[in-house]
Protein backbone atom coordinates (compact mmCIF):
# COMPACT_ATOMS: atom_id res chain seq x y z
CA UNK A 1 0.00 0.00 0.00
CA UNK A 2 1.98 3.20 -0.88
CA UNK A 3 1.49 6.72 1.16
CA UNK A 4 -0.59 8.48 -1.54
CA UNK A 5 -3.01 5.38 -1.36
CA UNK A 6 -2.74 5.58 2.32
CA UNK A 7 -4.08 9.54 1.78
CA UNK A 8 -6.44 8.87 -0.49
CA UNK A 9 -8.17 6.40 2.09
CA UNK A 10 -7.28 8.22 5.36
CA UNK A 11 -8.76 11.49 4.39
CA UNK A 12 -12.26 10.53 3.77
CA UNK A 13 -12.63 8.98 7.84
CA UNK A 14 -11.54 11.85 9.34
CA UNK A 15 -14.58 14.03 10.04
CA UNK A 16 -16.31 10.41 11.16
CA UNK A 17 -13.04 9.35 13.27
CA UNK A 18 -13.48 13.19 14.77
CA UNK A 19 -17.28 13.08 15.56
CA UNK A 20 -16.40 9.41 17.46
CA UNK A 21 -14.13 11.26 20.01
CA UNK A 22 -16.33 14.24 20.61
CA UNK A 23 -19.01 12.03 21.52
CA UNK A 24 -16.86 10.07 23.64
CA UNK A 25 -16.09 13.52 25.66
CA UNK A 26 -13.27 15.29 23.87
CA UNK A 27 -14.13 18.63 22.73
CA UNK A 28 -13.33 19.40 19.06
CA UNK A 29 -9.66 21.00 19.48
CA UNK A 30 -8.23 17.81 21.53
CA UNK A 31 -10.21 15.64 19.00
CA UNK A 32 -8.91 16.95 16.07
CA UNK A 33 -5.35 17.36 17.53
CA UNK A 34 -5.46 13.40 18.48
CA UNK A 35 -6.69 12.47 15.04
CA UNK A 36 -4.11 14.35 13.20
CA UNK A 37 -1.97 12.43 15.33
CA UNK A 38 -3.23 9.30 14.21
CA UNK A 39 -2.57 10.31 10.64
CA UNK A 40 0.55 10.57 10.82
CA UNK A 41 1.03 7.15 12.81
CA UNK A 42 -1.37 5.82 10.36
CA UNK A 43 0.65 7.28 7.17
CA UNK A 44 4.29 5.65 9.13
CA UNK A 45 2.32 2.02 9.50
CA UNK A 46 -0.25 0.97 6.83
CA UNK A 47 2.47 0.99 3.79
CA UNK A 48 3.64 -2.23 5.87
CA UNK A 49 0.53 -3.39 7.54
CA UNK A 50 -3.07 -2.09 6.69
CA UNK A 51 -5.48 -2.72 9.21
CA UNK A 52 -8.97 -4.38 8.23
CA UNK A 53 -10.92 -1.85 9.99
CA UNK A 54 -9.19 1.42 8.74
CA UNK A 55 -11.71 3.76 10.49
CA UNK A 56 -11.58 1.13 13.66
CA UNK A 57 -7.81 1.89 13.59
CA UNK A 58 -8.02 5.39 13.27
CA UNK A 59 -10.75 5.39 16.21
CA UNK A 60 -8.86 3.94 18.78
CA UNK A 61 -5.22 5.18 17.92
CA UNK A 62 -6.38 8.98 18.35
CA UNK A 63 -8.53 8.07 21.24
CA UNK A 64 -5.11 6.36 22.58
CA UNK A 65 -3.74 9.82 21.95
CA UNK A 66 -5.94 11.83 23.46
CA UNK A 67 -5.75 10.37 26.56
CA UNK A 68 -2.53 10.13 26.93
CA UNK A 69 -3.04 14.07 26.69
CA UNK A 70 -5.58 14.01 29.12
CA UNK A 71 -3.60 11.61 32.09
CA UNK A 72 -0.36 13.83 31.38
CA UNK A 73 -2.06 16.90 32.00
CA UNK A 74 -2.84 14.98 35.40
CA UNK A 75 -6.62 15.04 35.10
CA UNK A 76 -8.41 12.29 37.24
CA UNK A 77 -11.92 12.00 35.54
CA UNK A 78 -12.80 8.77 35.33
CA UNK A 79 -14.35 7.45 31.58
CA UNK A 80 -16.82 4.81 31.43
CA UNK A 81 -15.93 3.85 27.59
CA UNK A 82 -12.90 2.19 27.30
CA UNK A 83 -11.19 2.18 24.26
CA UNK A 84 -11.46 -1.49 23.10
CA UNK A 85 -15.01 -2.37 24.30
CA UNK A 86 -16.81 0.90 23.07
CA UNK A 87 -18.68 -0.22 19.89
CA UNK A 88 -18.13 0.83 16.66
CA UNK A 89 -20.20 3.97 15.29
CA UNK A 90 -22.61 2.93 12.53
CA UNK A 91 -22.83 4.45 9.05
CA UNK A 92 -25.60 6.18 10.09
CA UNK A 93 -24.16 8.03 13.45
CA UNK A 94 -20.82 8.27 10.60
CA UNK A 95 -22.44 10.10 8.31
CA UNK A 96 -24.26 12.17 11.03
CA UNK A 97 -21.29 13.40 13.12
CA UNK A 98 -19.44 13.88 9.32
CA UNK A 99 -22.08 16.47 8.58
CA UNK A 100 -21.72 17.87 11.76
CA UNK A 101 -18.45 18.75 11.48
CA UNK A 102 -18.23 20.07 8.28
CA UNK A 103 -20.87 22.65 10.25
CA UNK A 104 -18.42 23.14 12.75
CA UNK A 105 -15.60 24.47 10.87
CA UNK A 106 -17.98 26.61 9.09
CA UNK A 107 -18.55 28.23 12.73
CA UNK A 108 -20.37 31.71 11.82
CA UNK A 109 -17.67 33.10 14.45
CA UNK A 110 -15.09 32.09 12.46
CA UNK A 111 -13.61 34.49 9.40
CA UNK A 112 -14.30 32.81 6.28
CA UNK A 113 -10.31 32.45 5.88
CA UNK A 114 -9.96 30.50 9.56
CA UNK A 115 -13.14 28.72 8.65
CA UNK A 116 -11.48 27.54 5.25
CA UNK A 117 -8.20 26.76 7.53
CA UNK A 118 -10.49 24.62 9.76
CA UNK A 119 -12.34 22.54 7.51
CA UNK A 120 -9.45 21.51 5.33
CA UNK A 121 -7.00 20.30 8.21
CA UNK A 122 -10.43 18.99 10.38
CA UNK A 123 -12.76 17.59 7.31
CA UNK A 124 -9.91 17.57 4.67
CA UNK A 125 -7.23 15.89 6.63
CA UNK A 126 -4.35 18.10 5.62
CA UNK A 127 -1.57 18.97 7.90
CA UNK A 128 -1.08 22.46 8.94
CA UNK A 129 2.28 22.11 6.66
CA UNK A 130 0.23 21.32 3.99
CA UNK A 131 -2.12 24.02 4.37
CA UNK A 132 0.37 26.82 4.93
CA UNK A 133 1.60 26.21 1.75
CA UNK A 134 -1.37 25.98 -0.25
CA UNK A 135 -2.35 29.84 1.15
CA UNK A 136 1.48 30.64 0.97
CA UNK A 137 2.05 31.40 4.68
CA UNK A 138 4.27 30.41 7.18
CA UNK A 139 3.20 26.65 9.05
CA UNK A 140 3.58 29.18 12.39
CA UNK A 141 0.96 31.67 10.88
CA UNK A 142 -1.57 28.85 9.99
CA UNK A 143 -0.98 26.99 13.01
CA UNK A 144 -1.93 29.95 15.31
CA UNK A 145 -4.39 30.63 13.15
CA UNK A 146 -5.92 26.62 12.60
CA UNK A 147 -5.20 26.65 16.62
CA UNK A 148 -7.90 29.99 17.43
CA UNK A 149 -10.39 28.52 14.86
CA UNK A 150 -10.43 25.09 17.25
CA UNK A 151 -10.85 26.94 20.66
CA UNK A 152 -13.72 28.68 19.05
CA UNK A 153 -15.58 26.00 17.86
CA UNK A 154 -15.04 23.69 20.96
CA UNK A 155 -16.96 26.14 22.91
CA UNK A 156 -20.08 25.54 20.30
CA UNK A 157 -22.51 22.35 20.72
CA UNK A 158 -21.90 19.50 18.95
CA UNK A 159 -25.82 18.51 18.49
CA UNK A 160 -26.84 22.40 17.18
CA UNK A 161 -27.62 22.26 13.91
CA UNK A 162 -25.50 23.74 11.78
CA UNK A 163 -25.75 26.50 8.39
CA UNK A 164 -25.55 24.43 5.45
CA UNK A 165 -25.61 27.87 2.98
CA UNK A 166 -22.28 28.24 5.12
CA UNK A 167 -20.25 25.34 4.07
CA UNK A 168 -21.42 25.59 0.83
CA UNK A 169 -19.79 29.23 1.07
CA UNK A 170 -16.39 27.87 2.52
CA UNK A 171 -15.84 25.11 0.13
CA UNK A 172 -16.42 27.71 -2.80
CA UNK A 173 -13.72 29.72 -1.62
CA UNK A 174 -11.28 26.66 -0.99
CA UNK A 175 -12.28 25.87 -4.64
CA UNK A 176 -11.35 29.49 -6.38
CA UNK A 177 -8.09 29.68 -4.01
CA UNK A 178 -5.83 28.23 -6.98
CA UNK A 179 -3.28 25.42 -7.06
CA UNK A 180 -0.55 26.23 -4.99
CA UNK A 181 1.25 23.80 -2.52
CA UNK A 182 1.61 19.93 -3.15
CA UNK A 183 -2.13 20.02 -2.50
CA UNK A 184 -4.62 20.99 -5.51
CA UNK A 185 -7.62 23.00 -3.48
CA UNK A 186 -9.64 22.91 -6.70
CA UNK A 187 -9.62 18.89 -6.25
CA UNK A 188 -9.78 18.97 -2.88
CA UNK A 189 -12.94 21.55 -2.58
CA UNK A 190 -14.40 19.20 -5.21
CA UNK A 191 -14.04 15.75 -3.09
CA UNK A 192 -15.24 17.40 0.34
CA UNK A 193 -18.07 19.04 -1.73
CA UNK A 194 -18.60 15.37 -3.42
CA UNK A 195 -19.03 14.20 0.55
CA UNK A 196 -21.52 17.26 1.95
CA UNK A 197 -23.79 16.10 -1.13
CA UNK A 198 -23.79 12.82 -0.36
CA UNK A 199 -24.56 13.27 3.35
CA UNK A 200 -27.07 16.90 2.89
CA UNK A 201 -28.87 15.42 0.29
CA UNK A 202 -29.64 19.29 -0.96
CA UNK A 203 -30.28 20.13 -4.73
CA UNK A 204 -27.93 23.61 -3.85
CA UNK A 205 -25.06 21.45 -3.07
CA UNK A 206 -25.54 19.53 -5.63
CA UNK A 207 -25.38 22.53 -7.93
CA UNK A 208 -22.37 23.48 -6.26
CA UNK A 209 -20.79 20.59 -7.23
CA UNK A 210 -21.75 20.46 -10.56
CA UNK A 211 -20.73 24.27 -10.89
CA UNK A 212 -17.16 22.61 -9.27
CA UNK A 213 -17.01 20.08 -11.91
CA UNK A 214 -17.72 22.50 -15.13
CA UNK A 215 -15.15 24.64 -13.98
CA UNK A 216 -12.92 22.35 -13.27
CA UNK A 217 -12.90 21.01 -16.78
CA UNK A 218 -12.08 23.95 -18.48
CA UNK A 219 -8.96 24.02 -16.71
CA UNK A 220 -6.21 22.65 -18.59
CA UNK A 221 -7.07 25.46 -21.48
CA UNK A 222 -7.23 28.47 -19.23
CA UNK A 223 -3.47 29.09 -19.47
CA UNK A 224 -1.05 29.23 -21.55
CA UNK A 225 2.39 27.47 -20.85
CA UNK A 226 4.18 30.88 -20.17
CA UNK A 227 1.35 31.12 -17.31
CA UNK A 228 -0.83 33.41 -18.89
CA UNK A 229 -4.44 33.83 -19.23
CA UNK A 230 -6.73 32.61 -21.77
CA UNK A 231 -10.18 33.88 -22.20
CA UNK A 232 -13.04 32.08 -22.53
CA UNK A 233 -13.42 32.55 -26.32
CA UNK A 234 -10.10 32.26 -26.88
CA UNK A 235 -9.60 28.18 -25.35
CA UNK A 236 -9.12 25.33 -26.75
CA UNK A 237 -12.04 23.54 -26.16
CA UNK A 238 -10.82 20.26 -27.07
CA UNK A 239 -8.89 20.59 -24.03
CA UNK A 240 -12.01 20.80 -21.68
CA UNK A 241 -12.45 17.43 -19.90
CA UNK A 242 -15.16 16.34 -21.67
CA UNK A 243 -15.90 13.68 -18.40
CA UNK A 244 -15.64 16.29 -15.80
CA UNK A 245 -18.34 18.80 -18.41
CA UNK A 246 -20.94 15.59 -18.62
CA UNK A 247 -20.60 14.86 -14.99
CA UNK A 248 -21.08 18.16 -13.79
CA UNK A 249 -24.34 18.32 -16.58
CA UNK A 250 -25.91 14.88 -15.09
CA UNK A 251 -25.64 16.52 -11.84
CA UNK A 252 -26.75 19.58 -12.44
CA UNK A 253 -30.28 18.25 -14.45
CA UNK A 254 -31.13 16.27 -11.46
CA UNK A 255 -30.83 19.05 -9.03
CA UNK A 256 -32.83 21.34 -11.14
CA UNK A 257 -35.25 18.68 -11.72
CA UNK A 258 -36.17 19.14 -8.15
CA UNK A 259 -37.53 22.93 -8.59
CA UNK A 260 -35.26 24.17 -5.47
CA UNK A 261 -33.44 26.71 -7.85
CA UNK A 262 -30.64 28.33 -5.94
CA UNK A 263 -27.08 30.69 -6.48
CA UNK A 264 -24.75 27.92 -7.16
CA UNK A 265 -27.20 25.99 -9.57
CA UNK A 266 -28.25 29.05 -11.54
CA UNK A 267 -24.45 29.74 -11.92
CA UNK A 268 -23.95 25.95 -13.03
CA UNK A 269 -26.56 26.54 -15.48
CA UNK A 270 -24.76 29.32 -17.13
CA UNK A 271 -21.39 27.00 -17.02
CA UNK A 272 -23.36 24.22 -18.48
CA UNK A 273 -24.65 26.40 -21.56
CA UNK A 274 -20.38 28.03 -21.90
CA UNK A 275 -19.81 24.02 -22.06
CA UNK A 276 -22.35 22.80 -24.52
CA UNK A 277 -21.12 25.17 -26.91
CA UNK A 278 -18.52 23.87 -29.46
CA UNK A 279 -17.52 27.72 -30.10
CA UNK A 280 -17.88 30.93 -28.50
CA UNK A 281 -19.78 32.39 -30.78
CA UNK A 282 -22.07 29.29 -31.16
CA UNK A 283 -23.12 30.25 -27.06
CA UNK A 284 -26.94 30.38 -26.55
CA UNK A 285 -26.27 34.08 -25.37
CA UNK A 286 -30.30 34.21 -25.21
CA UNK A 287 -30.16 31.94 -22.86
CA UNK A 288 -27.69 32.51 -20.79
CA UNK A 289 -29.32 36.20 -20.10
CA UNK A 290 -31.88 34.37 -19.39
CA UNK A 291 -30.23 32.16 -16.45
CA UNK A 292 -28.24 36.06 -15.27
CA UNK A 293 -31.68 37.42 -14.93
CA UNK A 294 -33.31 34.64 -12.89
CA UNK A 295 -29.94 34.69 -10.75
CA UNK A 296 -29.92 38.47 -10.56
CA UNK A 297 -34.01 38.63 -9.32
CA UNK A 298 -32.50 35.70 -6.96
CA UNK A 299 -29.02 37.51 -5.35
CA UNK A 300 -29.09 41.18 -6.50
CA UNK A 301 -25.08 40.85 -6.97
CA UNK A 302 -23.55 43.42 -8.67
CA UNK A 303 -20.90 41.33 -9.74
CA UNK A 304 -23.69 39.03 -11.28
CA UNK A 305 -25.38 42.46 -12.78
CA UNK A 306 -22.00 42.90 -14.24
CA UNK A 307 -21.55 39.44 -16.08
CA UNK A 308 -25.01 39.85 -17.26
CA UNK A 309 -23.70 42.89 -18.86
CA UNK A 310 -21.53 41.07 -21.24
CA UNK A 311 -23.92 38.79 -21.55
CA UNK A 312 -26.30 41.20 -23.09
CA UNK A 313 -23.64 42.67 -25.25
CA UNK A 314 -23.03 38.59 -26.60
CA UNK A 315 -26.76 38.57 -27.51
CA UNK A 316 -28.47 41.87 -28.04
CA UNK A 317 -24.89 43.76 -29.45
CA UNK A 318 -22.02 45.77 -27.81
CA UNK A 319 -24.75 48.85 -27.43
CA UNK A 320 -27.24 47.06 -25.52
CA UNK A 321 -23.81 45.71 -23.63
CA UNK A 322 -23.13 49.16 -22.66
CA UNK A 323 -26.66 50.20 -21.71
CA UNK A 324 -26.46 47.23 -19.16
CA UNK A 325 -23.16 47.89 -17.77
CA UNK A 326 -24.50 51.73 -17.04
CA UNK A 327 -26.35 50.19 -14.63
CA UNK A 328 -23.48 49.16 -12.68
CA UNK A 329 -21.41 50.62 -9.85
CA UNK A 330 -18.36 51.63 -11.64
CA UNK A 331 -16.04 50.73 -8.85
CA UNK A 332 -16.99 47.23 -8.86
CA UNK A 333 -13.80 45.30 -9.46
CA UNK A 334 -13.54 44.00 -13.36
CA UNK A 335 -15.58 46.63 -14.37
CA UNK A 336 -13.46 49.03 -16.22
CA UNK A 337 -11.95 45.30 -18.02
CA UNK A 338 -16.07 44.60 -18.77
CA UNK A 339 -16.33 48.04 -20.39
CA UNK A 340 -13.02 47.60 -22.50
CA UNK A 341 -14.09 44.81 -24.14
CA UNK A 342 -17.59 46.29 -24.93
CA UNK A 343 -16.08 49.08 -26.45
CA UNK A 344 -13.62 47.32 -28.14
CA UNK A 345 -16.67 45.44 -29.66
CA UNK A 346 -18.56 48.83 -30.48
CA UNK A 347 -15.60 49.80 -32.60
CA UNK A 348 -14.09 52.37 -29.88
CA UNK A 349 -10.59 51.14 -29.80
CA UNK A 350 -8.88 54.25 -28.38
CA UNK A 351 -11.30 54.26 -25.63
CA UNK A 352 -10.82 50.16 -24.81
CA UNK A 353 -7.41 50.71 -25.16
CA UNK A 354 -7.36 53.45 -22.35
CA UNK A 355 -9.56 51.33 -20.28
CA UNK A 356 -7.89 48.26 -20.83
CA UNK A 357 -4.66 49.90 -19.19
CA UNK A 358 -6.56 51.04 -16.17
CA UNK A 359 -8.04 47.86 -15.36
CA UNK A 360 -4.37 46.11 -15.24
CA UNK A 361 -3.45 48.93 -13.38
CA UNK A 362 -6.02 47.70 -10.52
CA UNK A 363 -5.57 43.82 -10.92
CA UNK A 364 -5.07 41.87 -8.28
CA UNK A 365 -3.17 38.93 -9.90
CA UNK A 366 0.14 39.02 -12.00
CA UNK A 367 -1.54 37.11 -14.42
CA UNK A 368 -4.51 39.19 -14.88
CA UNK A 369 -3.02 42.21 -15.02
CA UNK A 370 -0.51 40.71 -17.95
CA UNK A 371 -3.36 40.12 -19.37
CA UNK A 372 -5.46 42.95 -19.55
CA UNK A 373 -1.89 44.98 -20.62
CA UNK A 374 -1.23 43.06 -23.51
CA UNK A 375 -5.17 43.81 -24.58
CA UNK A 376 -4.10 47.60 -23.84
CA UNK A 377 -1.00 47.36 -26.46
CA UNK A 378 -2.36 45.39 -28.82
CA UNK A 379 -5.42 48.05 -29.99
CA UNK A 380 -2.43 50.77 -29.12
CA UNK A 381 -1.09 49.00 -31.97
CA UNK A 382 -3.85 50.29 -34.27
Amino acid sequence: MTTALDEATLRPLVPAVIGVLVRRGADFAAAEDAVQEALVEAVRAWPDDPPRDPKGWLVTVAWRRFLDVVRSEGARQRRELAVDSEPEAGPAEDADDTLRIFFLCAHPALTPASAVALTLRAVGGLTTRQVAEAYLVPEATMAQRISRAKKTVSTGSFDRPGDLATVRRVLYLVFNEGYTGDVDLAAEAIRLTRQLASLAQDPETDGLLALMLLHHARRPARTRADGTLVPLAEQDRGLWDTGLVEEGVDVLQAALAQDRRGEFQLQAAIAALHADARSAEETDWVQVVQWYDELLALTGSPVVRLNRAVAVGEADGSRAGLAALAEVDPGLPRHRAVSAYLHEKDGDLATAARLYAEAAALATSQPERTHLTKQAARLNQH
